[in-house]
């Protein structure tokens, strides 16, 4: 026997699975919905979808084609979102371009990338300047400006993105093509070295954008998110297709606000203004919204924030509920599209303790908490393991570094380097990155568990726990703190909190922290997360020192 295929007539369609795809149904249903960006462009979808073709025919004069990769460095706009879409439904590549990453590296990805077309925002001409000769294979350049300045157009840009567009036709003819062609490229945030290049086509993109409308249809006691929302991303276009989301809102035709810059100020006046209902973000620029909200009054109410990208401090969300908003945690990487798991409300479980959580798989995804022999924990909220999936939207591999990549696919699965538990209902907890946990006395403490016992003490406005080199005990676990203005934290206070969490069961008795290092700012990587890796270095470079004295 061999497997059944069904008949198929000679003129039927394969539709093959491509971006364009989901403008089709939403071009009917909501042709006059608004797409705004600040307080300076509004759009309607079907104005954008005539901007498509008007950025796809400026871009084929170019020299644009199939395969040809158009590297975008720009603030979160309409004209992000129009590259999202144009770009990939020329057949060509669109790299989302970190600017938060240092000159070198920058240049570095585009030439790895092989980006031929350039789109650069004018606030990154410096930032261009500053990465010396481009590759040869850089063709050309658009210039990107929120308003005319004045400023002349820099020698060897082919003028204006505006002005471009203006010039060209709306008609173009976006054909059908193989839906498993390279869609998108961009690099992860080099938290553990050189950033690596990861890729998505066509088909992943549109099953990832379908897989992520689950949750909001099956989250009891949590607000959906359909046609009646207004969607602001808060969390980069350059990193993760903002996870996603821009394609799963103009999917259903919700009205879409952009915010370019991150300023609170402006944040919570478009907030006001657009009417703003659902968002995402990490917990700094969840931190930030609210400081802003606490100064100006406004009103937070009723507003849907996804939290990622780091653990969400049960301090920080309490600050949030109580201003009215309702918080869920998504989990997910730069290597997984990113969207893996949602948190939601359980019945019978404490609202924190449910959205806390990494939440459960979303559709299509499947998951195992495996030990260091690849066998699957047992799932009791506490045994603890790595974190592997499989979804068929996750990168197949890290682009041009083989050895990278049979290390993240070892055994068929991907590795996600998070340490997890799994509960009999499916909840998965991330514990912490494998990385990040401190190994002290034959025991493996969870540094976010400590962290967040710490970030209870008045004094601390931000912490961060690192294991430390320890002669005797492997690592010794140390905070490294800022204070809040005008008061302190001490190694004695922080112990004192510990050591109510050792007695009461909740920590092991390692977990007492060999000191506290206050600082004034934590250093942070490209995407806004906490750097523990520089943390780490040096101090293992103090202790190293110590110990030869």
């Amino acid at each position: 026997m061999s497997l059944r295929f069904a008949e198929r007539a000679p003129d039927a369609h394969g539709h093959q699975l491509l971006i364009g795809r989901l403008l089709d149904s939403v071009l009917q249903t909501a042709p006059d919905q608004e797409i705004v960006y600040r307080d300076r462009v509004r759009l309607t979808y079907r104005s954008f979808h005539d901007r498509l073709g008007r950025l796809a025919n400026t871009l084929g004069a170019a020299g644009a084609g199939e395969g040809t990769v158009v590297a975008v460095m720009d603030w979160d706009s309409h004209r992000y979102l129009e590259c999202y879409f144009a770009v990939p439904m020329m057949g060509a590549v669109i790299q989302t371009v970190n600017v938060r990453l240092p000159p070198a590296q920058v240049l570095d990805t585009l030439d790895r990338a092989e980006a031929e077309i350039l789109l650069v925002h004018r606030d990154f001409l410096p930032l261009l300047a500053a990465m010396g000769p481009l590759p040869e294979r850089v063709r050309a350049f658009v210039l990107l400006e929120d308003e005319r300045t004045g400023a002349p157009i820099p020698s060897g840009f082919l003028g204006e993105y505006e002005a471009l567009l203006a010039k060209a036709a709306p008609e173009h003819a976006f054909g059908e093509f193989d839906e498993n062609a390279i869609a998108t490229t961009f690099f992860t945030s080099g938290t553990t070295g050189r950033p690596k290049a990861v890729q998505f086509s066509h088909r992943q993109i549109v099953l990832h954008t379908l897989a992520a409308l689950g949750p909001w249809g099956n989250s009891p006691g949590t607000r959906t998110f359909g046609i009646a929302d207004v969607y602001m991303p808060l969390t980069p276009m350059f990193h993760v297709h903002a996870w996603g989301m821009p394609y799963v809102a103009t999917l259903l035709g919700v009205k879409q606000v952009y915010p370019g810059r991150y300023e609170p100020d402006t944040i919570l006046k478009l907030h006001q203004t657009e009417g703003v209902t659902f968002s995402h973000c990490v917990p700094t620029v969840l931190g930030m919204v609210l400081e802003a909200a606490a100064r100006s009054g406004a009103d937070l109410a009723g507003w849907l924030m996804v939290i990622g990208g780091a653990p969400l401090p049960p301090t920080l969300f309490r600050a949030g509920r109580a201003k009215g908003m309702e918080l869920v945690v998504g989990y997910g990487m730069s290597e997984t599209a990113p969207t893996l798991t949602i948190s939601r409300p359980l019945p019978g479980v404490a609202e924190e303790t449910a959205l806390l959580s990494a939440g459960m798989p979303v559709p299509l995804v499947a998951l195992r908490v495996v030990d260091e022999h690849g066998q699957t924990v047992p799932a009791d909220d506490s045994t603890r393991g790595e974190l592997v999936v499989r979804a068929p939207w996750l990168t197949q591999a890290y682009a041009g570094d083989a050895a990278a990549s049979e290390a993240l696919w070892r055994g068929g699965w991907l590795h996600t380097g998070d340490v997890a538990t799994q509960d009999r209902f499916g909840t998965l907890r991330i514990r912490d990155r494998l990385r990040d946990v401190i190994k002290s006395g034959g025991e493996w403490l969870c540094s976010t568990s400590i962290e967040h016992v710490l970030l209870e003490l008045d004094g601390v406005a931000e912490v961060a726990v690192v294991g430390v080199p320890h002669p005797r005990w492997g690592e010794r676990p140390v905070a490294v703190v800022v204070a809040k203005p005008g008061l302190s934290v001490s190694t004695e206070a922080a112990n004192a909190l510990l050591d109510q969490e050792i007695a009461a069961g909740r920590l092991s008795r390692y977990a007492r922290l060999d000191r506290v290092d206050v600082v004034e700012a934590l250093p942070r990587t490209s995407v806004g997360k906490i750097d523990k890796k520089l943390l780490r270095a040096a101090r293992a470079a103090t202790a190293e020192t110590a110990a030869s004295v």
